[in-house]
């Protein structure tokens, strides 16, 4: 109808009872549907084939890579009352400020001369050890003079050997000759003895040869003697060496003897000293600690003590200190199931709290609001809960995270995979299969190894 008229037949006649106009009809309701069902399956398809990249999901928080850059728990050294407090929650301090000052509590450090009377206890020590080294001295010039006297005395006894050996020499000579004498004396009162016999000699040179021969027998008997008692007397010297060597050496063993007991008494005056000297430094060592001082810079965050007259006991927490500079981290929990997907250096994309992302975990480039960073430690032991901790840190050349960002902020985790079509995605996950079911070339435990850096200790 062209509509050219005012006057309509449309209130008298309906459309509908034409057959005419109810086949047109259906013919255009069919193109129309068709139409929408082939964009749709075309869209389907195309969509079916775009890129999914895989990913696994965690949850976790901020932390620090260095342990050193955590917060750390302020520990008091020695048990004490506090006395003071110079800091209070929220203060910055430097490396080695004063944080609380203790009181002793123990009674045997209660004395306030303790380090004056220990370090006399010291000097009385020192000056007995210097007495028992006079002492060990005066006993070894002891010792050298009875070695010099046993030489002396030695020397002279052997020189008066050396003498009756040579008179004994002589003596045996003369004996030697007497007896010889003898003899000629014999010989010639046998011959007088004969002549006087035939009446050729008288009778007083017969007495006169008898005469001569027991003047030469006494001689001998004499020289007998005498030989005889200078025999004795070399005997008596030698055992008279034997007697000086004897007595020597037990005054020589005694004066060593007193010399090793002066040694060892000194010894035990150089223990006794050193550990006086060590309790000494103990107690002013002590004293030092009463003053309990910030290990590093940072923050005060939690004092876990009371106020004042409160008793500590050593080793116990007294306070926490977060690290002025720390390099942040995310620690984040995966199942085991995800674990033989990870190796190091698997990139990610990282939520935090109170920053507001959107997050497309399939096509990370298309999030925004998020951060990305890099799995640089996945640990080798299951925790009590049955997960395995994974640490991740930000790329250098990558967007920076954001620089309010504290430890302990919760963070939503996008462990990126590999990127495969959205079906092969879907079919992956309606059987249950790993993301990387068909993976070829897997990393090895080498390539999960991270070595940290060698450090010298000088």
């Amino acid at each position: 109808m062209l509509n050219i008229t005012e006057n309509t037949i449309s209130d008298e006649i309906e459309l509908k009872d034409f057959k005419s106009y109810n086949l047109l009809r259906k013919t255009k309701v069919s193109r129309l549907t068709l139409i929408i069902f082939f964009t749709l399956v075309v869209g389907i398809c195309i969509f079916l084939f775009l890129p999914w990249t895989q990913n696994i999901n965690a949850k976790g928080y901020v932390t620090t890579r260095s342990p050193e850059q955590r917060p750390q728990a302020v520990q008091s050294v020695i048990g004490g009352r506090i006395e003071k407090w110079y800091v209070q929650e929220g203060d910055f301090v430097e490396k080695g400020d004063t944080i609380i000052y203790f009181s002793e509590i123990k009674s045997e450090y209660f004395d306030p001369n303790l380090i004056e009377r220990t370090s006399e206890q010291v000097e009385a020590k020192s000056q007995s050890i210097e007495s028992y080294n006079q002492k060990v001295d005066a006993l070894q010039d002891q010792f050298r003079a009875l070695e010099d006297g046993l030489g002396f005395k030695r020397e002279q006894t052997n020189n008066k050997i050396i003498q009756v050996q040579n008179k004994i020499k002589i003596d045996s000579i003369d004996l030697i000759a007497y007896q010889n004498n003898l003899k000629i004396a014999e010989n010639q009162f046998s011959r007088t003895q004969e002549l006087y016999d035939k009446g050729l000699k008288s009778l007083s040179e017969l007495q006169e040869k008898e005469l001569k021969v027991q003047s030469s027998l006494a001689k001998v008997n004499v020289q007998k003697n005498k030989f005889l008692n200078q025999k004795n007397e070399l005997a008596n010297f030698r055992i008279e060496l034997l007697a000086i060597e004897r007595g020597y050496a037990e005054k020589l063993a005694k004066s060593k003897s007193d010399q090793q007991s002066a040694l060892s008494s000194k010894l035990e005056s150089v223990a006794a000293t050193s550990k006086l000297k060590n309790k000494l430094s103990n107690y002013s060592q002590r004293q030092k600690l009463y003053y309990l001082t910030a290990p590093q810079s940072g923050y005060i965050t939690k004092i876990l003590k009371k106020g004042i007259g409160e008793s500590v006991k050593a080793g116990s927490d007294v306070l926490t200190i977060m690290p002025e500079k720390y390099d942040l981290a995310v620690e984040i929990y995966i199942k085991p199931q995800d674990l033989p997907l990870l190796y190091i250096g698997n990139e990610a994309r990282l939520r935090f709290d109170g920053w507001p992302a959107i997050v497309i975990s399939g096509w990370p480039e298309s999030s925004t609001g998020i951060f990305e960073g890099q799995v640089i430690t996945i640990d080798r032991f299951i925790n009590e809960e049955g997960y395995y901790r994974v640490l991740i840190t930000g790329k250098t050349n990558k967007k920076q995270w954001p620089e309010r960002l504290r430890v302990g902020t919760g963070t939503n985790a996008f462990i990126l995979l590999k990127d495969v079509p959205i079906w092969y995605e879907i079919w992956r996950q309606l059987n249950g299969f790993p993301p990387e079911f068909y993976e070829k070339n897997k990393k090895s435990d080498k390539d999960l190894k991270r070595k940290a850096p060698i450090k010298s200790v000088k």
